[in-house]
């Protein structure tokens, strides 16, 4: 009860302070958070996004999609011929609410210092509002001389509009970005693991 009330109060003191915010210094703050997120998202995905398997093309496809439904992902669109797979799923998938939690809890600081910047006090309050989006990954995997060479890339699609009133970010906090991926090919693996053993 004493917890319901304490997030009743911070919502109404940041929907108090954001009206003290202009809809121009929202959207700056939000503009300079995707503009530093997506240089970390770029790196993370250079770094961690692509690896390269012994497999053939069938066994992989099959991996990953059984891997990616493993995580709360459902499939929108594939083509396996081509090695094209899309799934999605609520927010914060493919992460749970703890793993989200401990994700956010990393990136919030530089969240909320760039917001600070353009509407001040607000700032403060900013969090990660995961409700009314959806996680689109696109996978490929695609044959090359050593195996296959499977990709991820990740966006956010929002399907209701935020509580807070703040504009929403394009690209995943990213630390939620590294754990997520590092959670799929984990599960990838093991699916691997697991075909190979029947």
């Amino acid at each position: 009860m004493a917890r319901r009330r304490a997030r009743a109060l911070c919502l109404g003191a940041t929907l108090l302070i954001s009206a003290c915010a202009t809809d121009d210094q929202k959207r700056s703050a939000i503009n300079d958070v995707n503009a530093e997120f997506r240089v970390q998202y770029e790196q993370i995905l250079t770094e961690r996004g692509t690896r390269v398997y012994r497999a053939n093309p069938d066994e992989a496809f099959a991996a990953l999609r059984a891997a990616l439904g493993r995580v709360g992902m459902r499939v929108a669109d594939q083509a396996p011929r081509i090695g094209y797979l899309s799934v999605v799923g609520p927010a914060p998938s493919p992460l749970t609410e703890r793993e989200w939690r401990m994700a956010a809890e990393q990136d919030l600081p530089k969240l909320r210092e760039i917001a600070t910047q353009h509407v001040g006090m607000l700032g403060r309050f900013v969090s990660f509002e995961p409700e009314g989006l959806e996680v689109i990954i696109n996978a490929t995997a695609l044959e090359v001389r050593s195996g296959v060479e499977i990709s991820l890339t990740a966006r956010m699609r929002e399907i209701a509009p935020p509580k807070s009133g703040m504009p929403r970010r394009e690209y995943l906090p990213p630390s939620a970005v590294r754990m997520g991926l590092d959670k799929i090919w984990e599960e990838f693996e093991r699916e691997l693991r697991a075909a190979r053993a029947r």
